[in-house]
C-alpha cells in the first residue's frame, strides 16, 4: 500500500449517461434515471465494505464515467458528501449538462476541480463525434463553474477526428485557451474496436495516421507558447508561477503514472492494490444485486508478478515531463538501449546521475516508440 498506511487515492465510476457517443468504449449506461438511487446506495455499500483498505487522508478522488453529472443532482450530491474527503476531488462533466445550479451543487459539496469534455468547438466535428453539446454550451458551462467559485478546471479536447484539418485544430486550441483553463488534455481520436466508431470511420483514421505527429506537434507547440507546462504525454497545466504557487498537475493520474495503489468502486472500475489489479464486473444487475446482499460485486482478479509492476512503470514513468527513478527497475532496462537512445538525442541522463532518467523532448514526441525499445 502507500507509504502512511492506507491507498490515498480512489476512483468512482458512474456510468449514467443521455446518449453514448460513437467512438465511446466505456462502461456507460444510457438513461436509466429510475436506477441512479439504487446505484448510489450501492456505492456506498462497496465503499463501506473496502473502507479498510483507504488510508485516514486521501489525496485524490475522481468521479469519473459516462457523465457523472448526468446523474440525479440529488443523488451525485449525497454520493459527494458520504466520500471521504480528499484535498483533489475531481468531477467529470459533459458541458450541457453543469448549470449554475448544479455548479454551485458541486461546489457546496467538496469537489474542487472539473473536467469538462468539451472534445471540439467545430460543430461539424461534434456531430462527426455524436457529441450532445455545442461550442456554446461548453463556454456557458466554463462561466457556470467560474461564477461558483472553481478556480481549477481541466478542458479535454480530442484531435484526429475525421475531416479535422490542421486550421481546424489550431481554431480548436485557440477557442479552448480563450477560456483560460487551468488545465488541459488533448488526446488524439482512437478507434477502439467494437465501436460504431471504429466501424464507420476505423479506415479513414488509420489512413491519416502518420499525420498525427504533425497534429501533436502543432498541440504541443501551440499550448506551450501560451505559458502551460507539458508535464504529461496529453497533458498541460499553467505552471506555478501562473497560478498563484498551485501545482495544477492531475493528483490523480500522477497516481497511476507514478505507479501508486488505487482502489476503484464502481461498474466496470479497476483497481490495483500491492500486486493485485482487479476490475468490477461492468454488468450493471450482477453489481446492483451483490451490494444488495452485502457482498462484494464479481471482479476479475490479476495477480501482477514483480517484473510485469516494473515494465508498467517504466512504460507509465516516462510518459512524465520528470524523472524516473531506476531504483527497483533491474531487468526492466536495456542499458545498451538507454545508451543508444541517449546518444540519439532521445533519452536524457545529463545532470539527473545514475538514479534517474528522462526522455527529451524528441523522444517524449516519439512516446511510446521510444519506451518499447528501452524496454528489457
Amino acid at each position: 500500500m502507500s507509504a502512511g498506511g492506507g491507498v490515498r487515492h480512489l476512483y468512482v465510476h458512474l456510468p449514467f449517461c443521455a446518449s453514448r457517443c460513437g467512438y465511446c468504449d466505456f462502461v456507460t449506461v444510457v438513461g436509466r434515471r429510475g436506477q441512479h438511487r439504487a446505484y448510489v446506495d450501492a456505492l456506498l455499500a462497496e465503499l463501506a465494505l473496502a473502507r479498510d483498505v483507504l488510508g485516514p487522508q486521501l489525496e485524490s478522488v475522481f468521479l469519473g464515467g459516462g457523465t457523472p453529472t448526468f446523474t440525479e443532482p440529488g443523488e451525485l450530491e449525497r454520493l459527494l458528501r458520504a466520500l471521504p474527503p480528499a484535498s483533489e476531488v475531481t468531477v467529470e462533466a459533459n458541458p450541457e449538462t453543469v448549470t449554475p445550479e448544479l455548479a454551485a451543487r458541486l461546489c457546496d459539496s467538496g469537489v474542487t476541480r472539473v473536467s469538462l469534455g468539451a472534445q471540439s468547438f467545430r460543430s461539424q466535428l461534434l456531430e462527426v463525434l455524436d457529441r450532445q453539446a455545442g461550442p456554446d454550451d461548453v463556454r456557458r458551462a466554463v462561466y457556470a463553474l467560474r461564477d461558483a467559485k472553481f478556480d481549477n478546471i481541466s478542458l479535454d479536447l480530442i484531435y484526429g477526428i475525421p475531416g479535422q484539418s490542421a486550421a481546424d485544430l489550431d481554431a480548436d486550441l485557440s477557442d479552448a485557451l480563450a477560456l483560460e483553463p487551468e488545465h488541459l488534455s488533448c488526446y488524439e481520436l482512437e478507434a477502439k474496436q467494437g465501436t460504431r466508431f471504429a466501424h464507420a470511420h476505423g479506415a479513414e483514421l488509420a489512413r491519416q495516421s502518420e499525420a498525427m505527429e504533425s497534429y501533436f506537434e502543432r498541440v504541443v507547440a501551440r499550448v506551450t507558447t501560451a505559458g502551460y507546462r507539458w508535464y504529461e504525454t496529453a497533458n498541460f497545466c499553467r505552471p506555478p508561477q501562473l497560478a498563484g504557487g498551485r501545482d495544477l498537475r492531475s493528483r490523480h493520474n500522477l497516481a497511476y503514472w507514478r505507479g501508486r495503489d488505487y482502489l476503484g468502486l464502481g461498474l466496470g472500475a479497476v483497481s490495483a492494490i500491492e500486486g493485485s489489479r482487479w476490475r468490477t464486473t461492468p454488468r450493471l444487475g450482477a453489481y446492483l444485486s451483490a451490494l444488495a446482499r452485502g457482498q462484494q460485486p464479481p471482479r476479475e482478479v490479476e495477480e501482477l508478478s514483480p517484473g510485469v509492476r516494473r515494465t508498467e512503470r517504466v512504460l507509465l514513468g516516462l510518459r512524465l515531463d520528470e524523472p524516473l527513478p531506476v531504483a527497483g527497475l533491474d531487468g526492466a532496462l536495456d542499458w545498451a538501449a538507454v545508451e543508444r537512445l541517449g546518444e540519439l538525442g532521445l533519452v536524457d541522463r545529463s545532470g539527473l546521475g545514475e538514479g534517474a532518467l528522462a526522455l527529451t523532448a524528441r523522444g517524449r514526441f516519439l512516446g511510446s516508440g521510444v519506451t518499447a525499445e528501452l524496454l528489457a
